[in-house]
């Protein structure tokens, strides 16, 4: 036989009873709930994770494509350096001396080219009364520009030109020039390229 409560006591104790399994079957589906939100909030916020990383990796790859490489080959025994990049067709370029130079900015266009006597007088103004033989390296801001289809693109970036003189019986010393360096690139300036400049000046005479 099936126990039937008698008592109010018993009727209400199962009354109870049936409550306390109702509330905890809703405590088990609210809580079915919240695991499934959170499991649905986790994928959205991975999807958006993959999603910024895809666009972050893309956006790398467009600077990468247009960020210029320069290499350099001295010609006529290192009286300018002959300029190239083999992933972009530069058809100019600019240069930008450190302050101390005194120089205006120098531009060189067909085929691009750094020439020594742009600064050379003033470098051998700053090295003169030492050794005839020095060697160092002179900072400068590169404006590349190519163009890419119909878009015209320039590249910005500070280069180490390598220099060294050399000492003649008659005719004093010469600057010649060795080849080309990339320094940094971000967003090159003025104060950028001074200060670099300060850290391999040649010391002043005394």
């Amino acid at each position: 036989m099936t126990d039937v409560p008698d008592t109010h006591a018993e009727r209400a104790e199962a009354a109870a009873i049936r409550r306390r399994w109702v509330t905890l079957g809703e405590i088990v589906a609210i809580a079915g709930l919240i695991i499934s939100a959170l499991a649905l909030w986790s994928s959205w916020a991975d999807h958006r994770t993959d999603e910024a990383e895809r666009r972050a990796e893309k956006a790398a790859e467009a600077k990468a494509k247009t960020a210029v490489l320069l290499t350099a080959t001295p010609r006529h025994g290192g009286e300018d350096l002959a300029l190239t990049d083999p992933g972009h067709p530069v058809q100019s370029i600019t240069v930008t001396f450190p302050t101390a130079f005194g120089l205006p900015v120098q531009s060189s266009a067909p085929s691009p080219t750094i020439a020594a006597r742009w600064f050379a007088a003033k470098l051998i103004a700053m090295t003169d009364g030492g050794a005839d033989s020095r060697t160092g390296r002179l900072p400068v801001i590169i404006a590349s520009e190519y163009w890419d289809g119909d878009r015209q693109m320039i590249d910005r970036a500070i280069y180490d030109i390598a220099w060294r003189t050399e000492g003649r019986l008659l005719l004093g010393r010469l600057v010649r020039l060795d080849g080309l360096i990339l320094r940094e690139r971000g967003k090159p300036d003025q104060a950028r390229v001074d200060a670099l400049w300060s850290r391999v000046a040649p010391a002043p005479r005394k």
